[in-house]
């Protein structure tokens, strides 16, 4: 368990508590027992078997949303050390910050909704909430997993303040969180630490498959500020080792250029604004954890460098629109006759459209296909 000795701008070892009360475990804080929650959830399983950038089908050696997860973990865990926060719940946030995606990525998800479009429509991040809260069913006293009150917090907020609370109220319900949140404030640093590691991991690990699928070589990168100090640095390592080793080395590099950025960059910014608190941090103008200005233009130029050489690739785009055709033909043909596909929870006060866009984001890529193959 983590030491009570940190810092003043940590969220507290002891949690505000849940929903639904549950005895305090002797043995793990709050926020090691929602992990725990998250690790041995099925929805966090799935993600094994769901899309990163490559369709879950394409090779057992690219990322999945799972091992995606891990990585984002780990960047956060050594974040938060590093500013003595709450190592538990940047670690929470950061494992469960996916689990509400669809089969095929982004693409099913704006398949789904298109589909959700005149019954509230489909977020992945507030699908990951309605999973936490109302469809992962484990316990005898309540739905969800009763996570503690600061991880739903920083779940619903890791990329900020929410202003417009209307695709919450339709997907999961007006006054869903009984006033236990606030949305106008801003996240803990604990949510930002886990936001920024998402970018960072995603970021890194794209370029690495993307090269290991030879969507791009090492010399097209050699354009963008930062990689190329680091390419010159490596380049007369090519002839001695593996192409893999060499490319591992400047990833992990990159890692660490950028966790480097925010450290300092965060510091400036909580001295700059004065942050002495948690309530200082509520208050305060969003983000504290993120890049420096030069970091920024570098996480913009690996974002395009990416979307045009790897998301916008023929073969990627190809198998991206096929998840489309899948998630849509899906929805259409269950909702022709959606008891023979789903047993009904009527204490979810879900309706056909959302217990099946449920249904449907819930699917790995590999359950998906199969079941489009089976019924189409």
């Amino acid at each position: 368990m983590q030491s009570n000795t940190i810092s003043n701008l940590s969220i507290s070892i002891k949690s505000k508590g849940r929903f639904y009360f549950e005895n305090k475990s002797k043995l793990r804080s709050p926020y090691q027992r929602d992990r725990d929650r998250i690790l041995h959830s099925t929805a966090f399983r799935r993600l094994k078997h769901k899309t990163q950038v490559f369709v879950n089908t394409t090779g057992d050696h690219y990322r999945t949303r799972i091992t995606h997860s891990l990585e984002v973990s780990q960047i956060a865990r050594t974040l938060a050390k590093y500013f003595n926060l709450n190592e538990d719940l940047a670690e929470t946030l950061s494992l469960a910050h996916d689990l509400g995606h669809t089969p095929f990525g982004h693409a099913g998800e704006e398949a789904l909704n298109e589909c959700m479009k005149r019954n509230g429509g489909f977020d992945h991040n507030i699908q990951t909430v309605r999973i936490v809260t109302l469809l992962e069913n484990r316990y005898y006293n309540f739905k969800g997993l009763n996570l503690s009150i600061e991880t739903l917090d920083g779940l619903v907020k890791h990329n900020g303040p929410v202003k417009n609370k209307i695709k919450y109220n339709k997907i999961l319900g007006k006054n869903f969180f009984k006033q236990k949140i606030n949305f106008n404030n801003s996240p803990s640093l604990e949510a930002q630490i886990a936001s920024i590691s998402d970018d960072i991991a995603y970021n890194s690990h794209d370029l690495e498959d993307g090269l290991k699928a030879n969507l791009f070589k090492l010399n097209d990168i050699k354009r963008i500020p930062i990689l190329n100090v680091l390419l010159k640095k490596h380049i007369n390592k090519i002839k001695k080792y593996p192409h893999d080793i060499v490319l591992r080395q400047i990833v992990r590099e990159i890692i660490d250029e950028m966790v480097r950025d925010v450290i300092f960059n965060t510091q400036k910014n909580i001295k700059k604004n004065r942050i002495k608190s948690v309530k200082d941090i509520y208050k305060s103008k969003y983000p504290l954890v993120c890049f420096s200005n030069k970091m920024k233009k570098f996480d913009t130029n690996i974002k395009k460098f990416l979307k045009k050489n790897m998301y916008y690739n023929k073969n990627v785009i190809h198998k991206t629109n096929l998840g489309k055709k899948i998630v849509k033909k899906l929805f259409f043909i269950i909702k022709k006759n959606p008891k023979k596909y789903i047993k009904f929870d009527k204490s979810n006060n879900a309706d056909i459209e959302r217990s099946i866009c449920d249904f449907i984001a819930g699917m790995t890529d590999r359950y998906a296909i199969n079941l489009y193959n089976k019924i189409k």
